[in-house]
């Protein structure tokens, strides 16, 4: 009987395991593994969405700065964010190929999508968004933000204003930019016929 209680307690424990290594990603091909570190909240894939916003930052800054004889990241974000505000974004050919595959690996992240979100394909009370949310540096986007995801009004459309208003934040503000990659950026890759390779 003891025997089949420790087999029985080895085989939860194996079930166990794989069902978590199952919820974190097997993604292994990063390519910002020596940048700074983004957004460092618990239970968070940090390493993944430091992947996902540095692959964002990358596309971007190769889209809006080609035509550019000194692009910057600055000007992409402006860029980007009055375009994808407008719903003029381009994502088919802003997203590169390594950026489908994080988005592939993003997409198997248990609590960061809703499908029934209107709005946006982004969970606003994932723990990913209660992390920006809590960690903006600007205290007025951060109670803007909030007050929206609290009485259930956020949309992008909504966080549009002041957004546009304090862009220049965006760079020293990582918790700021992840939410300009996951809702503005991310959330409309699945409108994507492309896939990844």
């Amino acid at each position: 009987m003891k025997i089949k209680k420790t087999y029985t307690s080895i085989a939860i424990l194996l079930i166990a395991l794989i069902v978590s290594c199952k919820q974190n990603t097997t993604f292994s091909d990063f390519k910002y593994t020596e940048k700074p570190e983004t957004i460092t909240c618990d239970n968070l894939n940090s390493a993944l969405y430091k992947e996902a916003l540095y692959a964002f930052e990358e596309d971007i800054l190769a889209f809006y700065g080609k035509n550019e004889a000194n692009p910057t990241l600055m000007q992409s974000y402006y860029k980007f964010i009055r375009e994808a505000n407008g719903k003029r974004a381009r994502y088919s050919e802003i997203a590169s190929e390594h950026t489908l595959k994080v988005f592939e690996a993003l997409k198997d992240v248990n609590d960061l999508w809703d499908a029934k979100n209107p709005n946006s394909h982004l969970n606003y009370h994932s723990a990913l968004m209660n992390c920006v949310a809590n960690n903006i540096e600007d205290e007025h986007l951060k109670t803007t933000l909030n007050a929206l995801i609290s009485t259930d009004f956020m949309s992008p459309k909504l966080f549009a204003t002041p957004l546009i208003n304090n862009y220049r934040r965006v760079l020293s503000d990582k918790h700021l930019s992840t939410y300009v990659a996951f809702d503005l950026y991310y959330s409309n890759l699945f409108n994507l016929n492309k896939t990844a390779h």
